[in-house]
């Protein structure tokens, strides 16, 4: 087992990390960037879904390859995708008590934007937790899992690399943290294989748990 009794800086994705992939806020979120394409493009739903998934797997986000390929405004593309209903999101009193019992500093580093942050962060019941939050705006638009972006949200927070540890749901954004010197938890319930993932976890609040009862000295 990785030795975490030395970190101090713990960093959380946000979408389906710090609420589970069940409430699939995402299905809404692909809905809407399904409709941009489409009015963007004059394309039909098919072609629309087809773009999302490709550019989400080749540039990091659906968003980066629009960017890219289209010059569109970030700001209004993201404003549009994360107007959705986020009362489906519930609290979670087990995991905020996890989260206040854990000693450090406490941060958000997602590929959406801090506005949308705030509003997960707020129906979780989990807002006051974290110290900093840190959006895809932070790091100019360049999402994860880019070196980049990690490079630029890690000086902004001043990130001792071998006291931080870093939570995510997607496989492909741990390796560049791991790299660094971070300690890497995968939050999924398939074990990965991956050698720059040191645990690959099922519950967060259950693994919190673990962590503040000394258990990975």
């Amino acid at each position: 087992m990785e030795n975490l009794a030395e970190i101090d800086c713990w960093i959380f994705d946000l979408d389906n990390t710090l609420y589970p992939a069940s409430v699939d806020l995402f299905g809404q979120i692909n809905v809407k960037m399904s409709n941009y394409i489409m009015t963007l493009l004059d394309v039909d739903k098919v072609a629309a879904d087809k773009m999302r998934a490709v550019y989400w797997e080749k540039y990091g986000t659906s968003l980066a390859g629009l960017m890219k390929n289209y010059k569109i405004d970030p700001g209004d593309f993201l404003n549009i995708v994360h107007d959705i209903d986020f009362s489906v999101l519930p609290k979670d009193l087990d995991l905020l008590d996890a989260l206040n019992n854990l000693p450090g500093r406490k941060l958000v580093y997602t590929n959406g934007t801090v506005p949308y942050a705030r509003e997960v962060l707020k129906y979780r019941g989990l807002i006051d937790v974290f110290d900093e939050i840190y959006g895809i705006e932070d790091a100019t638009y360049v999402p994860k899992p880019f070196p980049e972006a990690f490079e630029t949200i890690f000086s902004k927070a001043n990130i001792v690399y071998k006291r931080s540890a870093m939570f995510e749901d997607e496989v492909r954004n741990l390796e560049v943290p791991f790299k660094l010197g971070l300690k890497t938890i995968l939050i999924s319930d398939i074990q990965s294989d991956k050698k720059y993932v040191n645990y690959t976890i099922k519950r967060l609040s259950d693994f919190l748990r673990q962590i503040t009862s000394n258990s990975f000295k």
